[in-house]
């Protein structure tokens, strides 16, 4: 995938403040065109822009920073609802699906680490899940998205990591390799980000890149 590093660069040490670090954002762009983030007041440049300031909560250490609602939605069968409460118990999910990330980021050139990033805020790592939105599996795909990257089972973990992963390298070349703008995409859709022409001013949406990122360095660095 083309990612700006310079653009990661900072995100990097945005990610590894303290909880009470700032939830404002930067951007700034260099004299070379490469994009610059931060959180820290002191470390901005003149042409700074907050990007992102929405109060930026933790979640629980191990814990996903979404509530996965497979449980509480009526519309769950038995079946699904069953898999997914024993897939909550399993620790060996969060590696049982390293062969289909490898394939994936290879397939598409994205970084295994930022896919396990997406899938373990979106799911954390539980292929049964299903939000309140609908969506489904592992990098929680709408039906009309999984259609659309020729996922025809989103509950197939194999599927659903390609297909996610397609997804994002699409939103990557829409928006020119913009980590943070795909990202936004990926929880937004391609046609907010386009619409505020930056990441749209969603507490949701914010929150979700600055979780993403977190864990995508927290992955990097393992």
């Amino acid at each position: 995938m083309t990612l700006r590093p310079s653009a990661l660069m900072l995100v990097a040490a945005v990610l590894a403040a303290a909880p009470s670090a700032s939830g404002q954002i930067w951007m700034s762009r260099g004299a070379d065109g490469s994009l610059h983030f931060t959180n820290v007041p002191a470390n901005r440049r003149a042409n700074a822009r907050v990007i992102i300031s929405t109060p930026d909560h933790r979640p629980p250490p191990g814990a996903p920073s979404q509530v996965i609602t497979a449980p509480n939605l009526p519309t769950v069968g038995p079946e699904v609802r069953a898999q997914y409460d024993a897939a909550r118990s399993d620790a060996a999910r969060y590696s049982r699906y390293d062969a289909h990330i490898r394939e994936a980021a290879q397939l598409y050139q994205i970084p295994e680490a930022l896919i396990r990033a997406v899938i373990k805020q979106e799911s954390d790592f539980n292929a049964w899940s299903v939000s309140s939105s609908g969506a489904l599996g592992l990098m929680q795909m709408l039906p009309s998205t999984a259609q659309s990257m020729t996922v025809t089972d989103p509950f197939d973990p194999r599927q659903n990591v390609l297909g996610g992963t397609r997804y994002l390298r699409v939103l990557a070349n829409t928006f020119n390799g913009d980590l943070v703008l795909t990202l936004a995409a990926y929880n937004a859709g391609s046609g907010a980000v386009i619409r505020y022409g930056a990441v749209p001013p969603y507490e949701e949406t914010q929150h979700y890149v600055r979780q993403v990122l977190r864990y995508y360095y927290e992955y990097r660095a393992r």
